[in-house]
């Protein structure tokens, strides 16, 4: 499946069963959102998408661990599961009752490293409410990718491979 097919997919399944979704971008800057608003009907189900590509709006505005990202920098598996986090609870209200999928994108497209990080490295973070996901069970995690080809090439496999996880997960 396509990026567009697949997030139209995404979409019909959580309206079904009264689930919103949000995301925390950094490298994929705002591309993942766009990938939702291209459905007719998204609003239904898409609130939004917080684009903190600077590593202090990370802290100022999502709320990651201020110390985590000096210590560690952007790149890394906790700053992607506490964006996702802190993305979902973000765009919750009270008539959602915390059936807001939160999803995040962060790492290096290139075209050089950064840093010690390499291009291509890349974190998305999930976090999948309780009775959300197909097995029942709150997931929260972080999986990395290590992808190649240009910065718009990693940009585009990074949207792809969020919509298929949550695909899956989404039964």
């Amino acid at each position: 499946m396509n990026a567009d097919d697949l997030a139209a997919a995404v979409l019909t399944i959580c309206e079904s069963h009264g689930v919103k979704i949000a995301c925390a971008e950094s490298l994929t800057g705002g591309l993942l959102a766009d990938a939702f608003v291209r459905v007719p009907g998204a609003s239904h189900v898409f609130l939004g998408s917080a684009v903190t590509y600077d590593i202090n709006a990370k802290a100022s505005i999502l709320g990651v661990d201020k110390a985590l990202l000096d210590r560690e920098g952007a790149v890394h598996p906790e700053v992607a599961r506490q964006m996702a986090v802190a993305t979902a609870r973000l765009y919750d209200q009270p008539e959602y009752a915390g059936r807001v999928i939160g999803l995040s994108t962060t790492g290096v497209a290139g075209p050089g490293p950064d840093g010690d990080k390499p291009a291509g490295l890349v974190y998305v973070g999930f976090h999948i409410p309780r009775d959300v996901a197909a097995d029942r069970a709150e997931h929260v995690e972080a999986v990395e990718l290590r992808l190649s080809g240009t910065r718009e090439d990693v940009r585009h496999a990074t949207v792809l491979h969020v919509l298929e996880r949550l695909r899956a997960w989404l039964g």
